[in-house]
């Protein structure tokens, strides 16, 4: 069923309250990038504050991914069959609650806790509200312009949280955990008052509750096992039994997820080029970024010196950048389409990183800083809003939160991922305590793994630009809804849609 704000394609001008549902959508986004960003700068003072070892520091920030990642495939679902706003509104309140437990602890293992449940509340506000949007919007430029918007507030929020947080710890570090608490509940109230009502999906037999256990169990001991490899070594018996364990656990989902008449994963759905590229896409291109910050943060601030402010502010024109853009490139990627977007992005990103491998210990923020920091931004601006697109289209609305949560977990699983490769890389190198000529040597692998990584996405993503510019074939199988006796055996079909 669709919204009943739902857009026809030919409308222009969009009704206030659209416009502040959308805005409320954005808000949570906004909150759940800021929140990522915020916290990695205050990271010693929490440290000097609780008195917490560099273990138990590391898990303010695993615990967010661990809630997040894990249960992004649940909350995708769960969103389909109890109803998107249900599940956004439900989700938004007890992120809000938990951004004030985070404020007001005084004890590490409380800090972690408050983290995971922000992480799994946020697995469930960015599927829901990404397949409101989907499913408010038709497929087409107002879709398009939507979306645009909404992933343009994920990238500013996360711009933006590595300056407020450079500003914020400054006084203390709990005001970058209270930050996200007043701005969660003025979007719950207008939340509460906009957003429409969506009826649940008939879960006719059931609900796959097998599929939901061994699915979200496989994510979360695959985020645990990637973060605490570089720490307890990856040839480790441990970390070498997680990934097995997580072997054995996909490799029974698949088979409980081809035989549920309701799965929590309708697998035909990945028979589609378009959406393997573009979850496939997200995971290298976010996994390649996350990376890349982890080393330019540290190189800033360790080898040169700088503060937490002034090295968020040279992050800041790419955020800026991607800000401007947001309004345009909903029209950019009508005229293009999305594989030549991702593409053309995915380039900017390979040379904005090759770019940066010139560093030395005396750089040149003219040449060599900002005009990396243009490039990631014009790459961002470019990318995110076309994976998004390409990944909702050609999609039944009784399925866009499934499709939502493939694809944050994509983001998540590969940001966990290649941050964990490129610091592994890192410590390989051994220069820690070293001088600074020795230690900046050991991040240049890290540099290049980073540009490899997105390399190695850009020659996936040009595999999508042998379909035709104007529209494309998206090879789906019968997306019937719950309780309609469809199984998985039956023939595709094939759907025409825009990039």
């Amino acid at each position: 069923m669709t919204s009943p704000l739902n857009v026809p394609a030919s409308q222009e001008r969009w009704s206030p309250r659209l416009w502040g549902t959308l805005l409320v959508l954005c808000a949570a986004m906004f909150l759940d990038a800021l929140d990522v960003s915020m916290v990695g700068v205050a990271l010693p003072s929490i440290a000097t504050d609780l008195d917490l070892s560099t273990s138990s520091l590391q898990w303010i920030v695993s615990g967010y991914i661990l809630g997040y990642g894990g249960l992004l495939l649940l909350g995708g679902r769960a969103a389909d069959l109890l109803g998107r706003r249900r599940v956004f509104l439900i989700a938004l309140a007890v992120f809000a609650l938990a951004s004030l437990l985070g404020g007001l602890v005084d004890s590490g293992p409380l800090l972690i806790a408050s983290r995971f449940i922000k992480g799994l509340s946020a697995a469930f506000t960015a599927p829901a509200g990404l397949s409101i949007i989907t499913t408010t919007f038709k497929e087409g430029p107002q879709r398009n312009r939507a979306l645009a918007i909404y992933t343009t507030c994920a990238a500013t929020g996360f711009s933006m949280g590595l300056v407020l947080s450079g500003l914020l710890t400054e006084v203390s570090w709990r005001l970058t955990m209270l930050l996200p608490a007043p701005i969660a509940l003025i979007a719950l109230i207008a939340g509460i008052k906009l957003i429409p009502r969506s009826s649940r999906e008939d879960s006719g037999k059931g609900y796959d509750l097998p599929g939901a256990i061994t699915g979200t169990a496989s994510m979360l001991l695959l985020v645990f096992t990637v973060v605490q490899a570089p720490e307890v070594g990856w040839a480790s018996a441990r970390t070498l039994l997680s990934f097995l364990a997580v072997a054995v656990l996909l490799t029974v989902f698949v088979t409980i997820e081809r035989r549920s008449s309701h799965p929590l994963i309708r697998l035909g759905v990945l028979r589609s080029g378009s959406q393997i590229r573009a979850n496939v896409g997200a995971a290298f291109f976010f996994g390649s970024y996350v990376g890349f910050q982890f080393l330019v943060t540290q190189y800033m601030q360790s080898l040169l010196g700088w503060s937490a402010l002034q090295t968020a502010l040279a992050f800041l024109p790419a955020g800026a950048l991607v800000a401007l853009s947001s309004t345009k490139i909903g029209s950019v990627v009508d005229r293009f389409g999305t594989p030549r977007l991702i593409a053309t992005g995915f380039t900017l990103l390979v040379i904005s990183y090759a770019l940066f491998l010139q560093i030395d210990l005396t750089p040149s923020y003219a040449v060599v800083i900002l005009p990396s920091m243009l490039l990631l931004g014009a790459a961002c601006a470019l990318v995110f809003p076309s994976l998004n697109i390409q990944a909702t289209n050609g999609v039944e609305d009784h399925e866009q939160g499934m499709v939502s949560g493939l694809l944050n977990t994509s983001i998540q699983v590969g940001g966990a991922i290649f941050l964990a490769v490129v610091t592994a890389v890192i410590t390989a190198g051994g220069a820690e305590g070293g001088s600074p000529q020795e230690v900046l040597d050991s991040f240049r692998p890290g540099l290049v793994v980073v540009t490899a990584i997105a390399l190695a996405g850009l020659l996936i993503t040009l595999t999508g630009l042998r379909t035709r510019p104007a529209q494309h074939t998206v090879l789906v199988a019968k997306s019937e809804p719950s309780g309609s006796g469809a199984t998985v055996g039956e023939e595709p079909e094939r759907v025409t849609v825009g990039d």
